[in-house]
């Protein structure tokens, strides 16, 4: 239900339909109708509409886009379905609920955004800068910027924060892709996790009750495109992580597609799938067979369109070169599933006091369903100096990737 949503959230519907839609997500029409009716208790075409209110009435009050050009980035139709369903649903035309609004900032597009507190923007950031890819990504003075390229149309967003609000200035021509941008950022930054829930469930373990105590409100970063950290995650098999931004820059300065308007320490967009799938990619400086696995997975997001609709991550480990770290990685940040756990991953291992892999799977089945964020935790403890450091435990045989 988790994926449905975020498609439709990214308009899926509008694009598809609903048989579409169960298409990608390898399923009937009607056992997705099903579905929504018995976990929601509303067909998936009430749920996108409702979606699309939402967004709308966000958009009249935190910004100064014309009316028209809200109708069309919610998805509606025409101007006339969209004031007669706003009186149906809150007695006022949205004209008239934007009289009500407080008054925006500046008159560029800007949005605020929610989450649940407490939420550790610092160290979310800090995760970011350290794997910023080169010209795609960059990360200063509190903000994080990134090209972007909805509708293959390319553009530039700067993330903040504010007064308990991620604040998201939108540089892109299409008024119609700003709900897609607005998903994209809510997953990259891990706006809709439960951070109380999970502390409740973790704080149980004796070796995370201290992280969680240090860190509340740490969040699983996410990825702005599945492809994109994939083929990020590969680079960064058997190097470090600065090893791995110098490689992920090569690529995109050989591969990638200059913007039009570059903005501060934002030149390029990252290549697409049809870019790498025939490309000489180790000419980066990769080995081999690590080029090989680059141009299966853009092989695959050529054929399917994304990442996210392309196999599951069983099967992804089927792909040559990946293995379980890169897909547990994988669906930790591209897929959004708060369990996935890269096991095998060395400094887990160090920071658990793990013998090996199978060992931390029998520690971490009391993390369940929360997994991913006791990685985090481990990660950002070790880090933070509350847990051994690498250097400060035998070294052991266990799959090594840039986190």
């Amino acid at each position: 239900m988790a994926r449905a949503l975020r498609e439709i959230a990214e308009g899926a519907l509008d694009e598809a339909g609903v048989s579409g839609l169960a298409e990608r997500l390898g399923v009937t029409d009607r056992h997705l109708r099903r579905l929504f009716i018995e976990h929601l208790g509303a067909p998936p075409i009430a749920v996108a509409q409702t979606h699309r209110l939402l967004s709308a009435k966000r958009l009249l009050d935190d910004t100064a886009l014309p009316v028209s050009a809200i109708a069309l980035a919610s998805g509606f139709g025409s101007i006339r379905r969209f004031n007669d369903t706003f009186r149906r649903t809150w007695g006022r035309s949205p004209r008239e609920l934007r009289k009500q609004r407080r008054a925006p900032e500046d008159t560029g597009l800007q949005l605020r955004l929610r989450y649940r507190p407490p939420f550790d923007w610092a160290a979310l950031l800090a995760f970011l800068e350290t794997r910023a890819i080169p010209g795609v990504e960059w990360v200063g003075d509190g903000v994080y910027r990134r090209s972007i390229a909805p509708g293959g149309v390319s553009g530039v967003i700067a993330v903040s924060h504010a007064d308990s609000e991620v604040i998201v200035r939108i540089d892109h021509p299409r008024p119609e892709a700003m709900l897609t941008v607005v998903s994209r950022v809510r997953r990259l930054f891990d706006l809709d996790a439960d951070p109380l829930a999970i502390a409740s469930c973790l704080s149980g373990d004796p070796l995370l009750m201290p992280l969680i105590a240090a860190r509340p409100g740490l969040r699983v970063p996410g990825a702005w495109d599945g492809f994109e950290l994939a083929i990020r995650a590969v680079l960064g098999q058997q190097v470090s992580v600065r090893g791995a931004s110098t490689l992920a820059g090569r690529l995109v300065e050989r591969f990638g597609r200059p913007l039009a308007t570059a903005a501060e320490g934002v030149t390029h967009l990252f290549p697409r799938a049809e870019d790498l799938a025939d490309a000489d990619v180790s000419s980066i400086g990769i080995p081999a067979k690590r080029a090989e696995t680059v141009r299966s997975i853009a092989a695959c997001v050529k054929t399917e369109g994304r990442l996210e609709t392309c196999p599951t991550l069983q099967q992804l480990c089927g792909l040559p070169g990946i293995g379980e770290w890169t897909a547990g990685y994988v669906g930790m940040r591209a897929f959004g599933d708060p369990d996935a756990f890269p096991s095998g991953d060395l400094v887990l291992l160090r920071a658990a006091s793990a013998a090996s892999p199978r060992e931390l799977e029998r520690r971490a089945e009391r993390w369940r369903p929360w997994r991913a964020y006791a990685a985090l935790h481990l990660w950002q403890g070790v880090r933070d100096g509350l847990l051994l450091s690498m250097d400060e435990k035998p070294r052991r045989k266990a799959a090594v990737g840039s986190r």
